[in-house]
């Protein structure tokens, strides 16, 4: 009973961490990858990456190969990326335009329905038929100009992101245009990254120059159902940011938009094992934004700050499977978004054990 015990609803003046357990025992991750990740949506690429027929974008969901695209009616859709053969992969990066998904493996070929046309040399092949072959479908739906996707979603995307709408008025990124996607891996449990997010309590200490850039005095972190923002007035010099409000949301599961003045980034944190993940950093722009010189300005303070948060956060899950940490007492005002997440997954974890 002990051990049930810590998933049990908190209050936020006398919340405490997690348990390291949940950070550093395998099990976990698994009953987190059923019952959070597949059941949860996940944001894949930006409408630009998916403009016209035939464009298409691979991640992995749950540890699902899935394939997002453009069909041959201009729709969205969303499959498995796995033949239905001996699941061979029918794309292996992102691309444009393709007329169909061919699988490596062996040649089976679809149509961008997801049926099979083509299975090579089964001729043979007693009452098998191309036509009752097709590849299973994943939801998929857009927001604001990104687009996600989800195995067996629990909720809407819509019921997900409400609530955003305040702070995010009528900014809309369907004409923000994708720059690069930069993965960092970074050896943590993912949670262990999420939770440095969700707090600027660390800022003055671990980020000397993000703290210079942010009103720290007036930096607020609000909670909603499904996802918290932490937002701040700047104070740049003009050279990188423009004078006006960083918005830093974080939506459940597992996803962060960082949003200042003329800029998109999009993290994706994906777990890779109990204390590795990877950081999926996606950069959109408006169309006709600044040169060159700004962005990789941007991107270079982005990785710095990310080099900062990676090496802190590897300290913390080393000291977390050391088996000298209990849980310790949040900060009510600088920790409520990161109690407020901590409660999202004590109640996926009772739900499971239930």
């Amino acid at each position: 009973m002990t051990a049930l015990r810590d998933v049990d609803a908190q209050q936020l003046a006398a919340s405490t961490s997690l348990a390291a357990r949940f950070y550093t025992n395998t099990a976990i991750a698994e009953m987190e990858r059923t019952a959070i990740f597949a059941r949860h949506w996940q944001l894949v690429a930006g409408l630009s990456q998916l403009r016209d027929r035939g464009d298409h974008v691979v991640t992995e969901i749950a540890g699902t190969p899935v394939i997002v695209l453009r069909d041959e009616a201009g729709n969205l859709r969303a499959f498995h990326n796995v033949c239905r053969h001996r699941a061979g992969p029918l794309a292996r990066c992102d691309g444009r335009g393709a007329k169909v998904l061919r699988c490596g493996y062996h040649g089976w070929t679809y149509g961008l329905d997801g049926q099979l046309r083509a299975a090579t040399e089964m001729q043979d092949a007693c009452d098998f038929k191309v036509s009752e072959v097709r590849l299973p479908e994943v939801s998929v739906a857009t927001w604001r100009g990104l687009v996600f996707v989800a195995l067996d979603p629990m909720l809407t995307l819509e019921d997900l992101l409400r609530g955003t709408e305040r702070l995010l008025g009528d900014r809309d990124f369907s004409d923000y245009r994708f720059d690069r996607r930069q993965g960092f891996p970074v050896p943590c449990n993912w949670k262990v990254y999420a939770d440095n997010y969700l707090e600027g309590y660390h800022v003055p200490h671990i980020h000397p120059a993000l703290n210079l850039l942010l009103d720290y005095r007036n930096y607020v972190t609000e909670t909603e159902h499904w996802h918290s923002v932490q937002w701040s007035p700047m104070e740049g010099d003009g050279r990188i940011y423009r004078d006006g409000i960083a918005l830093y949301f974080y939506i459940w599961p597992n996803l962060m938009l960082n949003i200042l003045p003329d800029r998109l980034q999009t993290n994706r944190i994906v777990p890779l094992a109990i204390d590795r993940c990877r950081i999926d950093f996606d950069y959109f722009y408006p169309e006709g934004a600044d040169a060159d010189e700004r962005r990789v300005a941007d991107q270079d303070f982005s990785e710095m700050v990310q080099a900062e948060d990676a090496e802190i956060c590897e300290r913390v899950q080393k000291a977390l499977a050391s088996g000298s940490y209990v849980p310790g007492r949040l900060n009510p005002k600088r920790e409520n978004a990161v109690f407020h997440f901590h409660e999202q997954l004590r109640a996926a974890y009772r739900a499971t054990i239930v």
